[in-house]
């Protein structure tokens, strides 16, 4: 190929045969090549360590205490629900309870008043039977008084009638009187 000669200095600028080599695999520039690393990570390190970790830490950090709030806020508001459940519990079961007794009570007192209603109804029921049957007494005594003397009446009529003569009116009512009461006293 070409060779070109300066004043003084070489240069060369002839391609090697063959391939030329990665760079960071070569062996003349490898020991510089660490130096360079070793600069460079430890330069990254003093920025992430100094700039970039402190950041993400207060980030982590932050999102860890709002997590924590959070979930120490959920706790509360699930404390609190549990006591309003079991309040509305209690206050179901009282007002349960409350209910029943009114019913019992109600019950009782209309049971008790029905009670009251029927002896109250009894008593002038037996008060209105036993005046009917006084009535009834009463009428049949004089209905019977009156079929006595219709029966007196009748009787005599009958045996004037039959005879010519009048009867004599104590026989007549023995014999009415015997009749009625289903005996056989006549004369």
């Amino acid at each position: 190929m070409a060779e070109s000669h300066a004043t003084g200095t070489t240069t060369h600028t002839e391609v090697p045969h063959g391939k030329p080599e990665f760079p960071p695999f070569n062996k003349d520039t490898f020991a510089s090549q660490l130096v360079s690393f070793a600069i460079a990570f430890a330069l990254l390190y003093v920025i992430v360590s100094r700039f970039a970790l402190p950041r993400v830490g207060g980030v982590i950090k932050t999102r860890e205490g709002t997590i924590e709030k959070d979930l120490a806020e959920a706790q509360a508001f699930r404390d609190e629900s549990d006591l309003a459940l079991k309040a509305y519990e209690t206050e179901l079961a009282a007002a349960r309870t409350r209910a029943q007794a009114i019913g019992s009570e109600t019950r009782d007192t209309l049971a008790a008043q029905s009670d009251a209603e029927r002896k109250a109804v009894e008593l002038s029921l037996s008060a209105k039977l036993a005046e009917a049957e006084k009535t009834i007494s009463d009428m049949r005594t004089k209905a019977m008084g009156n079929v006595k003397a219709i029966a007196a009446d009748a009787t005599s009529a009958i045996v004037q009638q039959l005879s010519g003569t009048a009867p004599d009116a104590q026989l007549i009512d023995r014999a009415v009187d015997a009749s009625l009461k289903g005996g056989r006293d006549a004369a």
